[in-house]
């Protein structure tokens, strides 16, 4: 299991421009669908880019362990492990309207706000539900998550009350039902990968080897871009991405 990390974004070089340089990560929002003990991306639903790099990215995992004192003892027994917690991660998106005469940021921020009441496709349903969500920022992606909470804050308005600027502090929770062998930094941050194909190998077993689930060999073969299959000669390299952007084909 990943231990807890902070990530910061890397640094930014020499400004070549007062304006902030624009990033490609981005929230992306899925039906959630039924999975064990849980829930998988199904059909996306919407998308939240962010308008500026962020400034860091927090992941937390924990542990539970209890004590149990023994009878007549005044120390406490042995700790007992009793599960593991849910990774979480916090970030903060900032939005800025104010170059534009008539622009505004309450649209990204009732999108944010979306994030935490059921999709109308789940209200059609017998249980409505939010989405579930993947952060994503280059070949970065992060765990399968539902949106815990979303707090917004507008720092700048114009004359008629408009707000033109917010920041907007985001956590999410992991979501469980995923495959039970996973890469180990696949309940974190996880990037993408490289396998060379060796005599013997198939998509298959790759897909068994690196993920756990020899089903995920169709995704595998669409993000190598392999129309046959049977004909993966060894010695080719294969991008192998984060096992939730496969989850997120095969779903």
């Amino acid at each position: 299991m990943p231990r807890p990390i902070a990530l910061t974004a890397p640094a930014a070089g020499p400004a070549k421009s007062s304006s902030p340089s624009l990033t490609e990560a981005a929230l992306e929002l899925f039906e959630a669908t039924p999975a064990a003990d849980g829930g998988k991306p199904g059909a996306p639903c919407g998308r939240i880019a962010f308008q500026f790099k962020p400034k860091e990215l927090s992941i937390q995992k924990s542990a539970t362990w209890e004590r149990q004192r023994a009878r007549g003892s005044k120390s406490a027994g042995p700790p007992q492990f009793t599960g593991a917690e849910p990774c979480k991660l916090s970030f903060e998106l900032f939005f800025d309207a104010s170059t534009s005469s008539s622009g505004s940021v309450v649209a990204q921020v009732e999108q944010l706000f979306s994030c935490c009441v059921p999709t109308d496709l789940s209200l059609t349903h017998t249980k409505g539900s939010p989405p579930v969500v993947i952060l994503r920022w280059g070949t970065v992606a992060s765990f399968v998550a539902f949106v815990t909470s979303v707090q917004a804050k507008y720092t700048l308005f114009r004359a008629d009350g408009t707000p033109i600027r917010a920041t907007c502090s985001v956590t999410l929770e992991e979501m469980p039902g995923e495959p039970s062998r996973q890469n180990p930094t696949s309940g974190g941050l996880a990037t993408a990968s490289r396998h060379t194909v060796v005599d013997g190998e198939s998509l298959a077993s790759i897909a068994w080897q690196e993920y756990g689930d020899p089903a995920l060999w169709r995704p595998l073969a669409r993000a190598n871009g392999i129309d046959d299959p049977l004909r993966v000669r060894p010695g080719r390299t294969l991008l192998l991405p984060a096992v939730n952007l496969l989850l997120t084909e095969h779903g």
